[in-house]
């Protein structure tokens, strides 16, 4: 019976340890937009969401928030991140300009918070400007913007999202 039981609790124990913790990023989303999703696809190794307010639509929108979760990735330092993405917003509009507003290289999770500002695209007029903030999970890293329709960033909206997005946490 002592043989069952010891058999039993190490099953149990293999069980337990051996599962994978879910690691994520919970980001409080202010509320005073009624967000609705209008993407949410997920592959092998990315998740990616996207959030507008409630009362707008996928092609006529004012705020467009976005959460990317890239799985298997893991930095060390920020700037591997910016130049990631001052490359891929060159390639969009040579006109793009990306600026560093904060980071933390020595943080045990690091991240940074970066513009992209857009006056036009070759292909279209409309400007379009971002605020990035990406964290760096045990295996994850967790880019995540907010867009508007404008050549620049105010720096009230950079305060205000800023706050929301380092008030974010990573859970499991």
């Amino acid at each position: 019976m002592k043989k069952i039981f010891c058999l039993i609790a190490v099953l149990c124990a293999t069980l337990l340890f051996s599962q994978q913790k879910q690691e994520s990023l919970k980001i409080n989303w202010p509320e005073e937009y009624k967000w609705k999703t209008i993407t949410d696809q997920e592959k092998e190794q990315i998740h990616f969401i996207e959030v507008i307010p409630g009362n707008e639509t996928g092609k006529k929108w004012t705020l467009l928030g976005t959460m990317t979760s890239i799985k298997g990735i893991h930095y060390t330092v920020t700037s591997k991140i910016t130049d990631l993405y001052k490359k891929s917003s060159l390639a969009e509009s040579p006109d793009a300009k990306l600026t560093l507003l904060e980071k933390d290289d020595t943080a045990k999770n690091i991240w940074i918070i970066f513009k992209v500002e857009t006056p036009r695209f070759p292909d279209d007029p409309v400007p379009e400007s971002q605020l990035y903030y990406a964290i760096q999970g045990e295996e994850t890293l967790y880019v995540n913007f907010i867009a508007v329709k404008k050549k620049t960033l105010q720096n009230d909206f950079i305060e205000k999202w800023s706050t929301v997005f380092k008030a974010s946490r990573l859970v499991y």
